[in-house]
């Protein structure tokens, strides 16, 4: 939190100085109020001089004009520095959550991280607004309060003194205990943000098949854990504002004791009471004041760290220099001769052949997609997702993946694209490792629709360019060759219909068509389709894949799919069951040498 603060606050630190100043002057002007009063009390009145009374009285009003105006400027002063250092707060947040690693936002999980973006950053805002408001004059009112009350009476000054050492033993006591205790009701946050976020996009599947209850169940167990925590939140700071009030009154009483012996003797005036009352209130709402500052400053800590977190996380897929490349090739070309490099069939060159030079054959077979012993697993732990995979497809040629649920084939997509770093082996696009790409540069060659991709809330048109600069014909060509314009003609001017969240106004195969002309609109290098087919009916399905080719001839095209008649035309099919290739080659190849594709083309298509 303090590291989080010190980075945010320096820009405004000049403009939080004249803040500061003008609210320190105002409180000044607070403080000065009493004490008038009880020299008009004491000493004015009783010489029965009304130019005096007037004078003073007119300097009283000063003073409470300069509080109120000071106060409101600096006020609204800090409200504008938190604002301002808020929204970099959130944006620089917003950016690098955007930069996380695949690896990195499963960490965090996303409902953690959007917890981090709405209630963290709002729970720093208010602390930044609050310190700056009354972490100067609260203190100002309670030491200056205090200083003051011991040049009216030193002896009432004591026993309200008496009562402060109490006071900041039960704040500090409660801030400590209160800081952990908000942490974990932020987590607990988290997990209401995601059983919420999951109900509610899947509420059709819920009311299909009669969960309402079962999920209901669910939402009370964690809704009741996040009120628990609040509860015992709220005891704990609760204590601070009656023990504040019960001491303070107690002292109040000791005052006024005091004060009534001593005027009684003739050691003290009555105008010095009424001071004393008036400083005490002051005091007193000054104690108040930092008690809910503490509540304030606890909350802005369990969320200021695990903001922090976020930002200060390291970055776990560096680019790879060129050196660090020649280096992997080197080990990887020292290998013994039972690691075999893939040859064009995917199925590799032989035992005996030993180990080539990979870019050797990359430069005469122009490899365009390689994967060379390639093993990953998202757990680290448990059992490999993926098991010693090796492939190469030429430029403009066709993968098709296919298998079993759970197989592994959008984990290929992810690592090709480098959402995540392969565990072992090199993954290779245009001869080139995929970490020594400069992020940006490397996602530049794609196109891709994923599987249950997005559809954002905006215009057909807009999800297609999704803010690239493209033109009304480049939209329209892509529209076309992704099959959607027969849903997008006889509606002039459809491109630019509003979409709901999710594309909730549009059909599953409406929405594939979309994001298949999303994909497409950029004409990449590599074209990958993740089962982005399944909606559609066989027809559309081959008109489309027709489409795809004659629009983007020279790509590389990755399909992954359920259905056999998807990839059958496609120069390599590589089949997967459990991460492990079972299979690679052509349609006609795979029939004969793979019982697991034989069978499901046999099923789907009646073919042997």
């Amino acid at each position: 939190m303090k590291q989080l603060v010190l980075r945010y606050m320096r820009p405004y630190y000049g403009r939080m100085g004249i803040g500061v100043s003008i609210k320190f002057v105002g409180t000044i002007m607070d403080l000065f109020i009493p004490y008038i009063l009880a020299h008009i009390i004491d000493v004015v009145i009783p010489a029965r001089n009304r130019g005096a009374v007037f004078a003073w009285g007119g300097l009283m009003l000063l003073c409470s004009l300069l509080a109120v105006s000071f106060n409101i400027i600096a006020n609204r002063m800090a409200s504008r520095v938190a604002s301002d250092a808020t929204e970099v707060i959130r944006h620089d947040l917003f950016e690098k959550t955007m930069g996380l690693s695949a690896a990195r936002a499963d960490e965090y999980t996303k409902p953690s991280l959007i917890s981090r973006m709405t209630s963290d950053t709002y729970n720093v805002h208010q602390m930044l607004g609050r310190i700056q408001r009354l972490g100067v004059r609260a203190p100002i009112l309670l030491v200056g309060g205090i200083c003051v009350t011991f040049t009216l009476d030193v002896a009432m000054a004591c026993v309200l003194l008496a009562t402060l050492p109490v006071l900041g033993f039960i704040t500090i006591y409660v801030s400590r205990r209160s800081i952990p205790m908000y942490g974990g009701l932020q987590e607990a946050n988290d997990r209401f943000v995601r059983l919420v976020r999951e109900d509610i996009a899947g509420i059709r599947v819920i009311k299909a098949l009669s969960k309402t209850d079962y999920e209901t169940e669910k939402f009370r167990s964690i809704n009741r854990e996040v009120v628990e925590r609040e509860r015992k939140n709220g005891m704990v700071m609760a204590l601070i504002n009656p023990s504040m009030t019960i001491l303070l009154n107690l002292g109040l009483v000791g005052v006024i004791l005091v004060g009534a012996v001593r005027v009684n003797g003739g050691i003290s005036e009555v105008g010095k009471i009424l001071a004393f009352t008036t400083y005490f209130t002051i005091i007193l709402n000054a104690m108040m004041s930092i008690s809910k500052m503490f509540t304030v400053l606890s909350k802005a800590i369990a969320s200021g760290n695990r903001i922090w977190q976020v930002l200060e996380c390291g970055e776990d897929m560096k680019v790879m220099g060129q050196e660090e490349e020649g280096l992997g090739s080197r080990r990887m070309e020292g290998r013994q001769d039972t690691d075999r490099i893939p040859d064009e069939t995917g199925q590799g060159a032989g035992q005996t052949e030993g180990r080539q030079d990979m870019a050797g054959i990359q430069e005469r077979e122009a490899v365009e997609i390689c994967f060379d012993h390639v093993s990953f697993s998202y757990s680290k732990k448990g059992e490999p997702d993926i098991t010693d995979l090796s492939f190469c497809i030429k430029k403009g040629e066709t993968l098709g993946i296919i298998g079993e649920t759970g197989s592994g084939k959008s984990t290929i997509i992810h690592l090709l694209m480098r959402l995540y770093d392969a565990d072992q082996g090199r993954i290779l696009v245009a001869g080139r490792d995929v970490r020594t790409y400069e992020p940006s540069a490397l996602k530049a060659k794609f196109g891709v629709v994923f599987q249950n991709d997005t559809i954002f809330e905006d215009t057909i048109a807009g999800n297609v360019t999704l803010g690239r600069p493209m033109s009304a014909e480049q939209v329209q060509e892509a529209l076309l060759y992704a099959r959607a314009r027969e849903f997008v003609e006889g509606k002039e001017g459809r491109e630019e219909e509003g979409l709901n969240i999710k594309g909730a106004n549009l059909s599953g195969g409406q929405k594939q068509r979309v994001l298949i002309a999303r994909a497409l609109a950029a004409k990449p290098e590599i074209l990958i389709l993740d089962d982005s087919s399944s909606a559609l009916d066989y027809r559309t399905d081959a008109e489309l894949r027709k489409g795809i080719r004659q629009f983007l001839p020279d790509t590389t095209l990755v399909i992954i799919a359920q259905r056999v008649s998807s990839i059958r035309s496609a120069d390599h099919i590589l089949v997967l069951e459990g991460g492990v290739p079972i299979g690679y080659g052509t349609h006609g190849e795979l029939l004969e040498s793979c019982s697991v594709y034989a069978e499901i083309s046999r099923i789907q298509t009646g073919e042997m």
